[in-house]
């Protein structure tokens, strides 16, 4: 493991550990795993730019063209 020594305001601070207690977590667990979940959407976001980027108008509509047309399921459609 690697140590880093980060500094957070006081609130902050006693928030974090007030919530890692609750959850069972110590704040080390806490931070890393918030770090992990953060890289990850960033990461996921990244990914998504890319594939999005690298899509083309024909390729959906051809892909769209292939869904059956029909009513919408009773749970699809919004509440009046």
């Amino acid at each position: 493991m690697t140590e880093l020594i980060v500094q957070f305001p006081e609130s902050l601070h006693r928030s974090i550990k007030a919530l890692a207690e609750h959850e069972g977590y110590s704040v080390d667990q806490f931070l890393a795993s918030a770090a992990a979940e953060k890289m990850a959407a960033l990461m996921t976001l990244d990914y998504l730019r890319r594939e999005a980027a690298e899509g083309r108008r024909e390729d959906f509509d051809r892909f769209l063209a292939a869904v059956p047309h029909g009513e919408p399921e009773q749970s699809d459609l919004l509440p009046e």
